[in-house]
């Protein structure tokens, strides 16, 4: 029998083969490495579940519902708007609230495209057209302007119950004329939830207040009156401690400058440079 040649050199190739074999199958899971399918770029990205979770579900919940701001899942406020109205406003944005822009052209991150994709997965998902059974709902935005006189009387006969006097809370909801809160929201804020409540609260749509539903120009008026509730300033601009007139202990409402409570001074608070600008 011929014993086989285990020579040094060739012991060694075959190793080294071995090696190189089993580098190049672990290079294949390393971190980083470019799996099967092509990465990619952002504004490729045309999912709807994706753009959804990376966009809006921080504000209007994980299922278009339960967030800070309006549900975008319920039937009713999707029978409210339209397709050009949902586009508008993720393009442009609404001023004065954290509703931001979200179209390339506005300055945002989403390219006309992927808005499209927000606006008909929205759709597909979330509208009903049996939602409103048959009837037609009050413009999203009003036709004629609002009255806060006759938005008084509206309040009363059909808000009061739930809101309380005044608008300043009852047993069954909450102060809707806190400075903040009017702060916090739009007119048209305003007007959305009127037409389509709020879902998950005790909070009706539009068709459900008693004593009845309520007409296009009642629900103007009705806001008209909350809005000449919403405080110029709203918030509380200093400490919540107050002294007996109803301002910081730590000011001085006459010349507004700090007390000091050590030396029973009052060293002025510096004002702004003045002689130029910055």
């Amino acid at each position: 029998m011929t014993r086989p040649n285990y020579s040094r050199p060739r012991v060694l190739l075959a190793l080294a083969a071995v090696f190189t074999m089993q580098a190049l199958t672990a290079c294949s899971g390393l971190p980083g490495r470019p799996g099967p399918d092509p990465v990619l770029r952002p504004s490729e990205v045309l999912d709807f579940n994706t753009l959804y979770g990376q966009n809006c579900s921080g504000c209007h919940g994980a299922e278009g519902k339960g967030g800070a701001a309006v549900s975008l899942a319920d039937p009713v406020y999707q029978a409210l708007v339209d397709d050009a109205t949902l586009r508008r406003i993720m393009t442009n944005g609404v001023p004065g609230t954290l509703m931001p822009t979200f179209a390339q052209s506005a300055g945002g991150s989403l390219t006309d495209g992927q808005i499209d994709v927000l606006v008909h997965g929205m759709r597909t998902r979330w509208a009903d057209a049996s939602a409103l059974g048959g009837v037609t709902p009050p413009p999203y935005t009003p036709s004629t302007p609002g009255s806060a006189e006759h938005g008084a009387g509206v309040y009363q006969a059909s808000c009061a119950m739930c809101h309380g006097p005044g608008g300043r809370g009852g047993t069954v909801a909450g102060s809707i004329v806190d400075g903040s809160f009017l702060g916090l929201v739009t007119d048209q804020e305003l007007r959305t939830m009127i037409i389509v409540g709020v879902p998950g609260t005790a909070m009706p749509d539009w068709r459900n207040h008693v004593p009845g539903p309520l007409s296009a120009q009642q629900i103007s008026d009705v806001v008209a009156w909350l809005a000449a509730q919403r405080p110029q300033f709203p918030g509380q601009p200093y400490a919540s401690q107050t002294g007996s007139a109803g301002v910081s202990p730590l000011l001085d409402a006459g010349s507004l400058t700090l007390r000091d409570g050590i030396t029973g001074g009052t060293p002025a608070i510096p004002g702004p440079p003045t002689g130029g600008s910055r």
